[in-house]
């Protein structure tokens, strides 16, 4: 089933787990390094480097693109490395984490609690899941290389709902 992130933010209950989606819309990508920038910032009372509200992160560490390509590889990096951070994030507003593996309790509770969706890419398939990518922008951490925060725009990525906001989870099935 195809769906915009847009058409999701304004119903994210329309995702059950287990399905099967292409995905197209803006997501960021972060890892545990920008994670952790992210919530200092917070702490600190600094501005963010992008609008949590409603964002959808992309657990990825892309590499460099060659010179035809908007991107390199962009695989999905295990989400339960930035399982300390994900409560935070998601009382921030982020609704859509985007990773691979199964999340921690506490992550779990927080997806439910905050009417989030956790969606999972398939591993291995970096080079096939670039392609989705028609931009890619470098926005924050440059010093952090392919840990940086990079503002994607994706059309059709294949992705499966791990665990939805009425407590479906594909890891408990």
């Amino acid at each position: 089933m195809k769906i915009n992130l847009l058409d999701l933010i304004l119903n994210p209950k329309m995702l059950k787990a287990g399905q099967r989606i292409l995905l197209s819309g803006t997501f960021y990508t972060a890892r545990d390094a920008a994670h952790k920038r992210i919530i200092d910032m917070l702490d600190s009372g600094s501005a963010v480097p992008f609008n949590l509200k409603n964002a959808a992160i992309y657990y990825c560490g892309p590499s460099p693109a060659k010179p035809d390509a908007v991107i390199g590889a962009c695989g999905p990096t295990t989400s339960s490395r930035m399982d300390v951070f994900t409560p935070r994030i998601l009382k921030e507003g982020v609704k859509f984490l985007i990773g691979k593996g199964a999340r921690s309790e506490s992550v779990v509770n927080s997806i439910k609690e905050n009417g989030a969706v956790y969606l999972v890419a398939t591993g291995g398939v970096a080079a096939l899941l670039s392609k989705t990518v028609k931009k890619a922008d470098l926005v924050a951490f440059e010093d952090l290389r392919p840990e940086a925060i990079y503002k994607l725009e994706v059309e059709d990525m294949p992705l499966i709902v791990a665990i939805d906001s009425d407590d479906g989870n594909v890891f408990k099935l």
